[in-house]
Formats: structure tokens, C-alpha cells, sequence
């Protein structure tokens, strides 16, 4: 069983609940649940907290992105920079790290993990990222710290679920001297972890990362834009490029799927709405590639239009649970073979009634 913490105010209650097992054991060819930063749209995101809310809820795969510490530890933040999802701001000790940085070419202010030490993180608390979206999550701030990749690991192979963790800023990293690529391969294989797909949007490290490992990798994609890497080399191309059949089958080179932001499988227009669907998911798995998407979110202002619920007029409407299941089903139906979602009890549902009615 899994212990999953619930807290009301001044009042911790502690629930147990049982799992589905998991998803090795009970499904062959479904699409996955990837619980996105864990259960984020519940618990404070990058959270032990989270993590082990999404592992209870039936998630297949839990997302940790990774960062490194000063003293080269991988822990699970969503950037480096970390004033927006940790009360570092607030604690004067700290008040002399805040520096402005140059990330993948555009200047960032904040606290960074590459200035501190693992144990100097330790003592700071995460706290929600979005509370004007999510309200209910601030009543977890403070409780939790910064998790270890190591730690995410072991509480992931203790309950049977995978990981799915993504590199970030890599070139970065390179550039001074702390390496994402070794130390994730490292604790992957002490642990013997094999239910893993390893996520990057850039493209030198994952080519990297196919000549030192078998498991499965995942090249990400932006609606917009171009791998950093690319910037660096002076590559014209775009992601745009990479979604071309030709593209796709560059892809198949070196990793086993893509990850793409939904518009790149339907399309929306100026009002919200959605347009026809692509060949996207037709023409990657031509190519032999399976296709993720990102991001299934529960609120009406991370829906599309079509599957917002309520009166507009609501002063919660922004935020209030619109028909995300009726959403995700329809991209199921469009062959998708992965979702992370921000609430994987959400995921785990419709997946589960789609095998039902099967």
C-alpha cells in the first residue's frame, strides 16, 4: 500500500490506499500515463509529495526533470532557476546567490542549483509554482524538500512504476563542467531501472546518450522554435523540420518517440477551437516512433475551447475542471501511445474505461 499524505488545515491525516498494480503486470499496449512532474495538478510539483500522489492514483510513469546541484547531484526541478517553485527568496542566508544568468541564450534572474550544494537545497522547501491556478496546492507549501533523482528512483522502484526523466538545459550543464548525461545512466543502472524512457528537446545529448544506452529515448518538441543545441551549431533548421516524414525518420536514428506539445497532433485556431488533425501521429509511426503528448491539463484556461465547461462569466471558470477526460480520449483516438498528464487519475480513468469497452 501506499501512504499518501493529505493535509487539511493545521492537520495532517494520513490515508492508506491501495494502488492498481502496476502497469507491466496488468496491461500490454496500452497508451501510458505519465504522471507530469507527478500528480502536479494536486500536490506542489517535483514533490515526493507528488510523485507519490501520481504512483497512487495509477500512473505508469513518473516525470522528473533534472538539474544539478554544485557539487554535481541530479535532483528534480523544473528549471535551475527555482524562486518560483521554493521559499529560497525569503531566506536571507541565501540572499547573496541571487545572480542573473545567461540559460540557453536569454538572461534569467533568480537562484540557481548550480550555486548551491545539495545540502544547502535540502534545507529549503518547495512551494506551489502557479497558486493563482491552483489554490488548493499552497496549503502544501513548506512541507516538502527538493527531491533527489536517486530518491525519485528508489520510491519509484519501490511501487513498480517507471521513470521518465528529461535533461535540462544539457548544453548548459556541459558548459560548466556539470553533465546530466553520466550521472542519470549511473543511477539508472545501480537501481537495475529498465522501465524508462530518458526525454531531452535538445538533440546533440540524446545522439549522445544512443551510443551509452539501450533505453528507450524521447526527442521532445516545441510547437515553436529550435533544439538549443541547434543555435549553438548554427543549424537552420527548426522543430518544424523534425515533424516532416523526412524529418521523423532522422529522428528514428537515434531515439524510439517523440513528445509534442498537443497543437502538433491538433491544431487550435486564434479562438481556441480545434482545427483538423495532422498526419503527425500517421507519419511517426510510419517512421517506427512512438508519439507522446504534452500537456493534459484539468483547468478551462489549459483546455482547447471545445472542452471548456461552465459559465465564462464565473470568476472560477479559469480554473474550474473542464471535460479534460473527453479530451484526452480524443486524442487516444487519434493514435496517440502516451500523455503526460497533470492529473494522472485522470489519465489512469479514461485509458481504463477505453480497455473496458475494447
Amino acid at each position: 500500500m501506499i501512504l499518501r499524505r493529505l493535509v487539511a488545515i493545521g492537520t495532517v491525516a494520513l490515508v492508506l490506499i491501495q494502488p492498481e498494480p502496476a502497469a507491466a503486470e496488468r496491461r500490454h499496449g496500452e497508451p501510458i500515463v505519465i504522471a507530469h512532474r507527478g500528480a502536479s495538478a494536486l500536490r506542489p510539483e517535483h514533490t515526493l509529495l507528488s510523485y507519490e500522489a501520481a504512483i497512487a492514483m495509477g500512473a505508469d510513469y513518473i516525470e522528473p526533470d533534472l538539474v544539478a546541484t554544485k557539487d554535481h547531484v541530479l535532483v528534480a526541478r523544473h528549471e535551475n532557476e527555482i524562486s518560483g517553485t521554493t521559499d529560497v527568496a525569503s531566506r536571507p542566508e541565501f540572499a547573496g546567490r541571487r545572480t542573473t544568468k545567461t540559460i540557453d541564450g536569454r538572461p534569467v534572474t533568480g537562484w540557481f542549483t548550480e550555486d548551491f550544494t545539495l545540502a544547502e537545497l535540502k534545507t529549503l522547501r518547495a512551494r506551489e509554482r502557479v497558486p493563482d491556478l491552483r489554490p488548493a496546492n499552497a496549503a502544501f507549501d513548506g512541507l516538502a524538500e527538493i527531491p533527489t533523482f536517486e530518491e525519485v528512483v528508489q520510491l519509484a522502484r519501490r511501487h513498480g512504476v517507471g521513470v521518465y526523466p528529461e535533461t535540462k538545459h544539457p548544453t548548459y550543464f556541459d558548459s560548466i563542467g556539470l553533465s546530466l548525461e553520466e550521472p542519470l545512466l549511473e543511477i539508472l543502472g545501480r537501481y537495475g531501472m529498465r522501465k524508462v524512457f530518458i526525454q531531452s528537446f535538445e538533440t546533440a545529448n540524446l545522439r549522445e546518450l544512443r551510443g551509452k544506452t539501450k533505453l528507450p529515448l524521447i526527442q521532445l518538441m516545441t510547437f515553436g522554435g529550435k533544439p538549443y543545441d541547434w543555435v549553438v551549431s548554427g543549424d537552420p533548421r527548426t522543430y518544424d523540420d523534425l515533424v516532416t516524414p523526412e524529418g521523423l525518420r532522422e529522428v528514428a536514428r537515434y531515439a524510439d518517440g517523440i513528445g509534442v506539445d498537443t497543437r502538433r497532433v491538433v491544431p487550435a485556431g486564434p479562438d481556441g477551437r480545434l482545427a483538423s488533425p495532422t498526419t503527425l501521429v500517421r507519419d511517426a509511426h510510419r517512421a517506427g516512433l512512438d508519439v507522446h503528448v504534452w500537456t493534459i491539463r484539468n483547468e478551462n484556461s489549459q483546455l482547447p475551447a471545445d472542452f471548456r465547461l461552465g459559465d465564462p462569466a464565473s470568476p472560477v471558470y479559469a480554473r474550474a475542471t473542464g471535460d479534460v477526460m473527453g479530451w484526452l480520449a480524443k486524442l487516444l483516438d487519434l493514435g496517440v501511445d502516451g500523455a503526460f498528464c497533470d492529473d494522472p487519475g485522470m489519465g489512469r480513468a479514461i485509458v481504463t474505461q477505453r480497455s473496458r469497452w475494447a
